[in-house]
């Protein structure tokens, strides 16, 4: 089926009810949760071949979240599904309140090509979970990965149900003028500001996670062999291709020196004295964005790192020293290149980085509650972590999402549930009784009651 007869079939199954079932919605995402362990290992193999992933990041950043995500969803559903009593004003009386959760309908899902499984298959779950029919459009960077999310999908659900579209761009153009019920797009900002225009024109609800400068802000509190190990592990996690990976480290220009040898030592023990050899440690995921990052690598600001391999596209974890106006300090990375920049006094940082667009993530490592407190209560950032990086999104019990140029909306769990619902506010008056205070003609006593009751 072309595009357009995938969303004629969706809307007419939608129409049938049949998605509204809780036990239907639970049954598909155990169809789900049954297919992803079944095909494990072939996840695990496109991923190597899209990404160099090894198995055991793989699973752990990947298949094993979106397990975890889909396991959630199946505990859950019904609970999220419930309708919600609230306090009805005593001049509505007799009447019950309710917020009843009522499914969008027909909603597309775009994922991004950096974790191209996980970053599939959670909102997928999310989407099931609330009862739509969706349309999956993986992204052509990863084509592995797409065959084995195109396997699953067509094993597990009818096209009238839940179908998946690859392609490029024209693809993505076409799904994009249609009319859908909700958009989910995870990707660049400058493709998202593209989505959201396309959207704006049907009015159509869409849910945005970007990306940006994510800072890393290190303090002279802070544990720094422990906060080094930390930020390693999180900057070159996927060769840095990760949405809320630290972008940069903002570190207080007296343990800049002791930071500066912990992380060179980190990477060192994480990826050995040749992380070009090591096995575990992926590549880059196209030609284009090698040369993107290659180019931000100006010599004079090397401290550590900082050869490539074009044939095999791979870049050494590498460590700059950096200013703001630099280059590589415009945009956001998205690759194993991590710049480290100084601060005087800790009482410049908020209102620097308030300055600055308010990024997906920021990271703290401090042992000072002031430092925390400050950073945390003043700055508008998407999720972040005290003393760790990365971790906030491994949870589906908080959302998940970016704000201003980071995106808009969340999801995750709860939050993933809401994300692809809508709320209905409903009020059902009863009909023994009926106050005749509203209706004309008003009379001063009513006039009274009014007060009373309004304050």
């Amino acid at each position: 089926m072309n595009i357009e007869e995938i969303l004629i079939s969706q809307r007419a199954f939608f129409r049938t009810g049949k998605t509204l079932s809780l036990a239907f919605r639970i049954e598909q995402l155990k169809k789900l949760y049954a297919a992803v362990k079944k095909y494990e290992a072939e996840i695990a193999d496109a991923l190597m071949e899209d990404l160099g992933k090894s198995a055991f990041e793989s699973y752990m950043c990947e298949t094993g979240l979106a397990l975890s995500e889909i396991s959630y969803m199946i505990r859950h559903t019904k609970r999220f599904s419930k309708e919600v009593r609230v306090k009805t004003p005593l001049a509505q009386f007799a009447s019950r309140s309710y917020k009843k959760p009522s499914t969008y309908g027909n909603v597309l899902i775009m994922s991004p090509w950096n974790y191209p499984f996980m970053l599939t298959i959670s909102p997928l779950s999310n989407a099931i979970s609330a009862g739509n029919t969706v349309v999956v459009k993986p992204s052509a960077y990863s084509p592995a990965t797409s065959r084995i999310v195109e396997k699953i999908v067509s094993e597990c659900f009818e096209p009238e149900y839940v179908a998946v579209v690859t392609g490029g761009r024209a693809e993505n153009t076409e799904l994009l003028n249609q009319k859908f019920d909700m958009v989910f797009f995870t990707g660049s900002q400058n493709v998202g500001r593209e989505v959201l225009r396309h959207t704006a024109e049907n009015l159509t609800p869409a849910v945005l996670e970007l990306g940006g400068k994510s800072p890393c802000i290190v303090d002279s509190s802070a544990k720094i062999r422990l906060a080094a190990r930390r930020i390693v592990f999180g900057k070159f996690l996927n060769c840095g291709q990760t949405c809320v990976a630290p972008d940069y480290i903002l570190c207080d220009r007296r343990v800049k020196d002791e930071l500066t040898a912990s992380l060179i030592d980190e990477i060192s023990k994480q990826f050995g004295e040749c992380p070009l050899e090591n096995s575990d440690y992926g590549r880059i995921i196209s030609d284009k964005h090698f040369e993107r990052l290659t180019g931000l690598i100006e010599p004079e600001m090397v401290i550590a790192g900082g050869a490539s391999d074009g044939v095999r596209r791979k870049i050494e974890p590498t460590l700059v020293s950096a200013s703001f106006d630099d280059l590589v300090m415009q945009d956001e990375i998205f690759g194993p290149i991590l710049p480290i920049l100084t601060y005087d006094d800790f009482g410049d940082v908020v209102s620097v980085l308030s300055e600055k667009e308010k990024p997906l993530a920021l990271y703290i490592f401090s042992e000072d509650f002031v430092h925390i407190r400050e950073v945390t209560e003043r700055l508008s950032f998407g999720g972040g972590c005290v003393n760790d990086v990365v971790i906030h999104l491994a949870t589906s019990e908080m959302g998940f999402g970016g704000v201003g140029e980071s995106g808009m909306g969340c999801y995750h769990g709860k939050a993933g549930f809401d994300a692809f619902s809508h709320t209905k506010s409903i009020v059902d008056k009863k009909t023994w009784m009926d106050l005749p205070m509203r209706y004309q003609p008003y009379r001063g006593f009513y006039g009274k009651l009014l007060k009373i009751f309004l304050r």
